[in-house]
């Protein structure tokens, strides 16, 4: 691929983000969202969420396969029981962290 080429990719990719953007910022307020798709915006963040820490729990380092004695798994579902029950950020936090820390220096 030639430079040309290569820095009319970038160019193209990078209006076509920003116009994306601008859409959401241009277009809020203007249009009316139907209320089913107003009801399921709101699950969008803890879907990511999920999305991006499911496999750094339950693949560990970059593995491509499930281990059983990942101390993270167990200290994910504490940790989520803590939340579900507490709806508290900080304590959830302390909570994952310090079972995490107590199965790896039992395990080792």
């Amino acid at each position: 691929m030639s430079d040309l080429s290569l820095w009319g990719m970038f160019l193209a990719v990078g209006l076509g983000t920003f116009a994306m953007r601008l859409s959401f910022v241009e277009l809020y307020g203007r249009l009316r969202i139907p209320a089913l798709l107003s009801r399921a915006l709101v699950y969008v963040p803890a879907s990511v969420l999920a999305a991006l820490v499911l496999p750094a729990v339950v693949y560990p380092n970059g593995q491509g396969e499930f281990v059983l004695d990942n101390p993270q798994i167990p200290a994910a579902i504490i940790a989520a029981w803590v939340a579900w029950k507490t709806r508290n950020t900080v304590l959830t936090l302390a909570v994952g962290m310090g079972v995490l820390w107590v199965f790896k220096f039992i395990g080792s």
